[in-house]
């Protein structure tokens, strides 16, 4: 690590999930003790127990920012939806609740800008998309841009589970898709962070709140220059074709 001046710190297959905290822990503290002086962390939005690993990370004593995000828009088009949306049906145990979903692009702007420029240290970032999308407004709007036949069948959170099962995912990726399906998506992220005094060169298309020490730059909100605000991005392969970043259905992540 000597003579790197930051890092970005990302836990698979999140924050919240079993040693995270301990593993981001001791990275942090390696970083640190290896000259790091900045270390910019992903967490998750509305997830209390990511909130443990970010006091790991503040606890190293690193100038550090954390970048809280919501559900990923790519988890539809690069990650376990994507054969899902391919096969013409997502089924998730989603209910009706709104989520904004966010373009990982954005989060990878507001990133490059908190490990590169000045006044992002001790700051909290809360990374939306343009407005809360309910998982079938989602589907509908990627069958819309596609044009394909795409629909969303709600589902409970024991078929779910079962379907899961069923195709071999691991006990722990289970546990944590239960959680997040069941615990984290209850609402608690339906509304878009309050920003005041924006930079207008932020992204319309992307919404972030701070939080800890004095502002800079107005807001203190780093700048993306990207403008999201239709759908969540699809990208979605023609039926048949591979692609290099697809991730089967059996071996399911989590939503970041």
């Amino acid at each position: 690590m000597r003579g790197i001046d930051s890092a970005y710190v990302s836990y698979h297959p999140d924050l919240a999930a079993p040693g995270a905290v301990a593993t981001v822990g001791s990275f942090a503290e390696l970083a640190v003790a290896n000259g790091v002086p900045r270390l910019v962390l992903l967490s998750g939005r509305g997830e209390p127990e990511a909130e443990l690993g970010e006091q790991a990370v503040r606890d190293a004593g690193a100038d550090w920012t954390i970048l809280r995000s919501t559900w990923f828009s790519q988890n539809f088009s690069e990650d376990y939806m994507l054969e899902a949306v391919l096969g013409g049906e997502v089924a998730l145990p989603a209910g009706d609740v709104p989520e904004p979903f966010v373009d990982a692009d954005d989060i990878a702007d507001v990133a490059v800008a908190a490990l590169a420029e000045d006044g992002h240290a001790g700051q909290v970032y809360e990374l939306t998309g343009p407005r809360p999308l309910t998982f079938a407004d989602a589907v509908e709007e990627i069958a819309t841009a596609t044009g394909r036949e795409i629909r969303y069948v709600p589902v409970s959170i024991d078929e779910y589970k079962a379907a899961l099962a069923e195709h071999g995912v691991p006990a722990e990726f289970v546990s944590l898709l239960t959680y997040l399906f069941t615990e984290v998506l209850d609402g608690r992220n339906a509304h878009r962070p309050t920003v005041s005094g924006a930079p207008s060169a932020a992204s319309p298309g992307t919404s972030a709140s701070t939080r800890g020490t004095p502002r800079p730059r107005a807001s203190g909100m780093p700048a993306t220059g990207r403008e999201r605000n239709g759908p969540p991005r699809t990208g979605v392969a023609e039926p048949g074709e591979r692609r290099a970043d697809h991730v089967p259905r059996d071996r399911r992540a989590d939503r970041r």
